[in-house]
């Protein structure tokens, strides 16, 4: 009996270990989706009138502030007592939850800017002040 509880309280320091370390396998996931979400909504607004820029703003935050939402319902749903088999399925259930906020990243077509028209001194010379 003793030598049970013994392997058992040694052996809940590992269970808490996978936890911290699936917490943070996770942490690393919603902080690349962030990071791609800001990226999506940047070339959105870049792409975006000015009549729309303000919609698109609101949208865009709103968008924002259910990814974080669904970021930390998520942590506060890390279990250290799920069964090792489980967590995979943790992990992907997770990252389906975020897929809604992925995008395709489109890149912004960059327009070379207009050639500069040379600087040219007046047809009729350069006319000097006289000192007074």
């Amino acid at each position: 009996m003793r030598a049970a509880w013994l392997l058992l309280v040694l052996a809940a320091p590992v269970f808490a270990q996978d936890a911290g370390v699936q917490r943070q396998i996770l942490q690393r996931q919603q902080a690349t989706d962030a990071f791609n979400l800001q990226l999506r909504q940047s070339q959105e607004a870049l792409k975006a009138s000015p009549a729309d820029r303000q919609a698109t703003e609101a949208r865009q935050f709103s968008e924002r502030q259910r990814l974080d939402n669904v970021s930390d319902q998520q942590l506060r749903d890390v279990q250290p007592a799920t069964p090792q088999p489980l967590r995979p399925y943790e992990l992907q259930k997770a990252d389906m939850e975020r897929e809604p906020f992925r995008g395709p990243v489109v890149e912004v077509p960059v327009r070379p800017a207009p050639k500069a028209e040379p600087i040219l001194p007046a047809q009729d010379g350069i006319k000097l002040e006289t000192p007074r």
